[in-house]
């Protein structure tokens, strides 16, 4: 039962990599689309199953509801910072696909995102006993992320066009 939701990332995984395999021709497309895939696999992975990652090690959690953190702010450390690098990718995508969707509505996206996760977290451990805990800490990182993610991309979009206008001038 702890393992369902493995399962089910890994059986739509595998239909979208089916998916973009058969319909993807272009060799760049496909590979820019299977690497995403690939990442938003890890991040299900790491996000929604018993799993666990401590940075050197892989090990599955004991059964169990998780705990959850509401007010006890806690915005350092290792595990803070880890949630932040996690979702960078996912504010350059979110970025590089909507080239126009502003960084203030991006930072209230990651905001959305990030209490989205954690409350599936939290009906997840209870259901399925992942033994998650949901944190606002986790919530605030995980925006961050995806903001820092959405400014790396913003900024190579403006130096791409920037170049782009000042190679036509000469």
């Amino acid at each position: 039962m702890r393992w369902e939701p493995f399962r089910i990332i890994l059986i739509v995984a595998t239909l979208s990599c089916l998916v973009i395999l058969v319909h993807v021709r272009q060799p760049q497309a496909r590979t820019r689309q299977l690497l995403g895939l690939g990442y938003l696999f890890g991040l299900s992975v790491i996000l929604f199953t018993p799993l666990s990652f401590d940075g050197t090690a892989i090990y599955v959690m004991s059964a169990g509801v998780g705990q959850v953190n509401l007010s006890r702010l806690y915005l350092h450390g290792l595990g803070f910072i880890e949630n932040i690098i996690l979702t960078i990718p996912l504010g350059w995508g979110i970025k590089r696909h909507f080239h126009h969707y502003p960084l203030l509505g991006l930072g209230l996206t990651g905001l959305l995102v990030g209490a989205s996760i954690e409350s599936l977290q939290y009906f997840m451990s209870q259901h399925w006993l992942i033994n998650r805990s949901s944190d606002i800490n986790d919530v605030i990182a995980n925006a961050t992320g995806i903001l820092i993610g959405g400014l790396v991309a913003a900024t190579f979009q403006f130096v791409a066009q920037h170049r782009k206008t000042s190679v036509t001038d000469y």
